[in-house]
């Protein structure tokens, strides 16, 4: 199991440029920023922009892995994406991972002026867009035309330092989104229950990702895939459980999800006075400590 970390985009880079830093020096396996034009209770706030600052991370970083978590299409299109990717992977040496999904209802859905789109029209454009960023990532040269998203000899050169592309992993907890993770992914993220997560009680959560579980691997079967080829990612955050509160509390959490098979722990930089507040020594003493508890 490998333990990882969102820094939210929300720190003017002199400051910001120490927390990258100290991610890699506590030794998380990744570092990780959301992909939004502004988000729920920061919206008013300093946000960044994810692609800026990750290429800025990979200057101050040598070996942590970085990525977002997650892109969606709400205000992206394959074409330009795929440039900003080859770009990030070259500079960071092949570090990036794309988190990506479909994307939902926030700001970001009408920040561009268009209408919010339904539940299915954000699963057919996703059913779109991943496989033109996928062609996009793995060709020098790429034309496609689609419904929503196209492509005219576009052009990737010298494509990503990754082979074939950097590696995708899929958000994704209904029937189409899995069977694009079971695709398309080299990993799969979920954040518990996707229609009402902040109201699972604690001690069903668990329950939640061992069912989404037991459909990944259906899908992955349907695909002539091994569920085991994949990375299972939980982001934490978005439940009613509390593991950064103490070592022991993340020790028994991390231990209870290994047991069901996620391979990756996504945990949030403590933030003050938000939802992500917690206190910075025991998360660091998690960072260094916890997995090793495990035994």
């Amino acid at each position: 199991m490998r333990l990882s970390t969102v820094i939210l985009p929300i720190h003017r880079w002199a400051e910001g440029q120490k927390i990258w830093r100290r991610a890699e020096e506590l030794g998380f396996h990744a570092a990780y920023t959301y992909d939004h034009l502004s988000w729920r209770s920061f919206r008013d706030e300093p946000w960044f922009g994810a692609v800026p600052t990750l290429t800025a991370a990979a200057a101050a970083t040598e070996r942590i892995r970085l990525g977002t978590l997650v892109t969606s299409p709400n205000f992206r299109h394959p074409v330009t994406l795929a440039k900003d990717l080859i770009t990030l992977d070259d500079v960071s040496g092949g570090r990036v991972t794309l988190g990506i999904g479909a994307g939902g209802g926030g700001f970001d859905a009408t920040v561009l002026g268009q209408e919010a789109w339904s539940p299915k029209e954000r699963a057919d454009r996703f059913a779109e867009f991943l496989p033109l960023l996928d062609e996009l990532l793995r060709n020098d040269a790429t034309t496609r035309e689609g419904t929503y998203y196209s492509a005219v000899e576009a052009r990737n050169v010298p494509g990503c330092v990754q082979v074939p592309r950097v590696p995708f992993y899929v958000a994704a907890t209904g029937p189409r989104g899995l069977r694009l993770a079971a695709e398309y992914g080299q990993g799969w993220v979920t954040y518990g229950d996707a229609k009402g997560p902040a109201d699972v009680p604690a001690e069903q959560a668990p329950g939640v990702i061992a069912r989404q579980l037991e459909k990944l691997a259906v899908a992955c079967e349907a695909k002539g895939r091994d569920i085991g080829e994949l990375e299972k990612v939980l982001l934490q955050g978005s439940t009613l459980e509390q593991p950064l509160e103490s070592v022991d509390a993340f020790v028994d959490w991390a231990g209870t999800y290994r047991e069901l098979g996620i391979t990756e722990l996504v945990v949030h930089w403590p933030v003050p006075d938000s939802v992500f507040a917690n206190d910075l020594g025991v998360f660091e003493r998690i960072a260094t400590e916890g997995l090793a508890q495990l035994g």
